[in-house]
């Protein structure tokens, strides 16, 4: 194991200093299990400062129980979710939703992992039709797997036509703060203000040990919630620490301080790699991800000194994360080692 800081995903970083501090501060006495306790009451409102004061919200172990809980909550059996293609339901989380909820995901191909009314409107068919599933939810993620940004547009005319059609919009906000960040806006003017439904926030990727948070914008679809979270085994005992951590991360803009760090990070990435013969990049690098092609003969070179994953081994297309804790030293390095094994002459501190 490397102490070396990679790029493999935002997942492999450790925990912000400032989380571990609150966890610490939590660490003591004894309080009520299960979130009757006053970190957890003080977290809720905190999410509520940043999301809305009529929101409700529960914290969960993982992303992939904030999404299919979250899914759950809006959706019964024979309905169904469309999706990016390149969704994290439909590609990533071992058909939970599917097993779980029994619902179908109904995927839609794109460029770059966003949905727009065009591209969802061909999988509204089958109203009322009894051989058909009847789609009930619109699934994005924000950022999304291609690491691009929805706009407070985009995510409006999403919602619109959800609702104009007796559907809801579902946010997989794994790494809601990056786009949030991004985007110049609060976390809720890029969710609930903008009609979302229902927001799996993500906590994991941006600093926190571990926790998820399932924020709902109309309290009547959190009625179930608790229930439906100790089936799914998503019910902490000591909930406090997963509490503590949303409480730090909400606080003196935290969630944005490393949020943006990481976006820049990633963003001084691609700049240092564009221009390096055989370096392609595929998307915008709107958050904190940075996707590219790269001779598929370099790959292993590069991931036995910096490890990353391959996205698309077809196309020999890879993913480069940056985290909260990404240095600029850890950039011109992996910029270096990139030209170096590419053979270019090019210095890696060059721009654009």
């Amino acid at each position: 194991m490397s102490a070396r800081r990679g790029f493999a995903s935002d997942n492999n970083a450790g925990a912000h200093p400032e989380v571990l501090e609150a966890i610490a501060r939590a660490n003591a006495g004894h309080v009520r299990a299960y979130g009757d306790d006053p970190w957890t009451a003080r977290a809720v409102e905190r999410i509520r400062e940043h999301f809305g004061a009529g929101v409700e919200a529960f914290f969960v172990f993982g992303g992939t129980g904030a999404n299919v809980l979250g899914l759950e909550s809006l959706l019964r059996a024979h309905e169904a979710v469309v999706c990016s293609e390149y969704a994290h339901i439909e590609m990533d989380e071992c058909g939970a939703p599917e097993r779980y909820i029994g619902c179908k995901l109904l995927p839609v191909p794109n460029e770059d992992g966003k949905l727009a009314p065009e591209l969802v409107t061909p999988r509204i068919i089958g109203i009322g039709n009894e051989h058909h599933v009847q789609p009930r939810v619109v699934s994005i993620a924000q950022s999304t797997e291609y690491g691009t940004v929805y706009t407070r547009e985009e995510i409006h005319a999403l919602a619109d036509f959800a609702h104009a059609r007796g559907m809801y919009l579902h946010m997989d906000g794994a790494r809601l703060a990056n786009a949030a960040a991004s985007l110049g806006v609060g976390l809720r003017e890029a969710t609930v203000g903008a009609g979302v439904d229902v927001v799996s926030f993500g906590g994991t990727k941006n600093g926190l040990v571990g926790g998820e948070a399932v924020i709902f914008r109309d309290p009547a679809h959190a009625s179930e919630f608790r229930f439906r979270r100790k089936q799914a085994m998503q019910l902490a005992s000591k909930m406090r620490f997963i509490a503590a951590q949303f409480d730090a991360l909400l606080t003196n803009d935290l969630w944005r301080r490393s949020a943006a760090h990481a976006n820049r990070m990633a963003a001084l990435l691609a700049e240092r790699v564009r221009g390096i013969p055989g370096v392609m990049i595929t998307q915008r690098v709107d958050a904190n991800a940075v996707f590219a092609t790269v001779p598929r003969e370099a790959i292993a070179q590069l991931q036995e000194e910096f490890f990353f994953y391959v996205w698309n081994e077809e196309r020999s297309e890879v993913r480069w994360m940056a985290s909260f804790d990404t240095t600029e030293e850890d950039v011109e390095t992996f910029a270096a080692t990139i030209a170096r094994a590419l053979g270019s002459p090019r210095k890696a501190s060059s721009t654009i």
